[in-house]
C-alpha cells in the first residue's frame, strides 16, 4: 500500500469510528427513551459520559477532512454538543422538563448521526473521484 492510500484508509477508519460512535449513542438514548418508565438519571449520567466521548471523537477527527466532509463533521459536533446541554438540563430536571430533555437529546443525536454519515458519504466520494480509472 502506499502512503497515500494508508492516510485515506486511516482517515476513513477515524470516520468510520466517529460514525460507529455515534450510532451506539444515539441508539443508547433511543433505547432508554423508549423503556418502560423512561430514561433515568443514572442513564443520563452515562448519555453524559458518551456524548462527551464521542464529541471529542468528531473533533478530533475533524482536522484530517476535506472540505465537504468538515462541513457535515462541524454540524455533527455542534448537535453533538446540543446534546449534551440537554442531558445536563435532563440531569437538573424532573418530571416533564426531564423527559422534554430526553426528547431534545434524542432528537440532536439522531441528527448528529445523520452528520457523521453524510461526511462518511463525502469522504468515500471524494476519495473515489480522485481514484484512476
Amino acid at each position: 500500500m502506499q502512503c497515500g492510500e494508508e492516510v485515506k484508509t486511516k482517515v476513513k477508519d477515524t470516520l468510520d469510528h466517529v460514525r460507529e460512535a455515534a450510532q451506539e449513542f444515539h441508539g443508547r438514548i433511543s433505547d432508554a427513551a423508549a423503556k418502560r418508565g423512561g430514561a433515568t438519571k443514572a442513564d443520563l449520567e452515562a448519555f453524559a459520559q458518551k456524548a462527551k466521548a464521542v464529541t471529542d471523537s468528531a473533533k478530533g477527527s475533524l482536522a484530517t477532512q476535506h472540505e465537504a466532509s468538515k462541513k457535515h463533521l462541524s454540524e455533527a459536533v455542534s448537535k453533538l454538543e446540543a446534546t449534551q446541554k440537554h442531558v445536563a438540563e435532563g440531569l437538573k430536571s424532573s418530571g416533564q422538563a426531564f423527559q422534554t430533555s430526553i426528547n431534545h437529546a434524542l432528537a440532536d443525536a439522531r441528527a448528529s448521526v445523520q452528520k457523521v454519515s453524510e461526511a462518511v458519504a463525502e469522504k468515500r466520494s471524494a476519495i473515489s473521484t480522485k481514484k484512476p480509472k
